[in-house]
């Protein structure tokens, strides 16, 4: 029966080191999937939550996987100050656009191009906490924006303008029409005395 006990003991500490551990990791935050048209520039929203506070050791690190699988590139790297890419497809085209006090670490690409589909990941380690999950943003760059984005929201909000312009033109059209119908009995009920 002591070797019982001390084993559900053992097991309890376990589960409860085990749940500190996850914890105290770095949890990364991103948006699964951006679309996103031809020659324009794309902010990619990294945020992070940490058990720590926010250490001079912090380091970000981005990299892309293109679509078709070939090797991961680098695209960014953050420690106490942004590092652009010396060279490769992002030189000259990705810009630092976060808040590490406000746990933002934000890049923007320029100029997007269809080279530029893939898979964006974001990791951030903030010493202690130097595990964690990685944060990945699927890029799809398109020639032109589809109807069903943009024109639908524009049909709604047409739409919807329409509705309350007619909603609003019948009541007035109806509260004269009753202050027309009083007029006339009040008139009648005058002429009558």
């Amino acid at each position: 029966m002591r070797g019982r006990a001390w084993l559900g003991a053992a097991l309890v500490l376990g589960a409860q080191l085990r749940a500190l551990w996850l914890a105290a990791a770095v949890e990364v935050h991103t948006a699964k999937e951006i679309v996103a048209v031809n020659g324009t520039n794309q902010r990619l929203k990294c945020t992070f939550s940490s058990s720590s506070p926010v250490s001079q050791q912090l380091s970000v690190s981005w990299n892309f996987q293109p679509e078709d699988l070939s090797a991961h590139e680098p695209v960014f790297y953050y420690l106490k100050e942004p590092y652009e890419p010396p060279a490769g497809r992002f030189k000259d085209r990705v810009t630092w656009d976060g808040n590490i006090e406000r746990n933002d670490v934000s890049i923007i690409i320029w100029n997007l191009k269809p080279s530029d589909n893939g898979t964006f990941t974001c990791q951030v380690t903030n010493w202690p906490d130097v595990y964690g999950t990685i944060g990945e943003v699927r890029l799809r760059v398109v020639q032109k924006v589809s109807f069903s984005e943009i024109h639908f929201l524009a049909v709604a909000i047409g739409s919807a303008s329409v509705l309350m312009i007619i909603v609003v033109t019948a009541m007035i059209i109806c509260r004269q029409r009753r202050r027309k119908a009083r007029d006339r009995r009040l008139e009648a009920a005058n002429t009558e005395r």
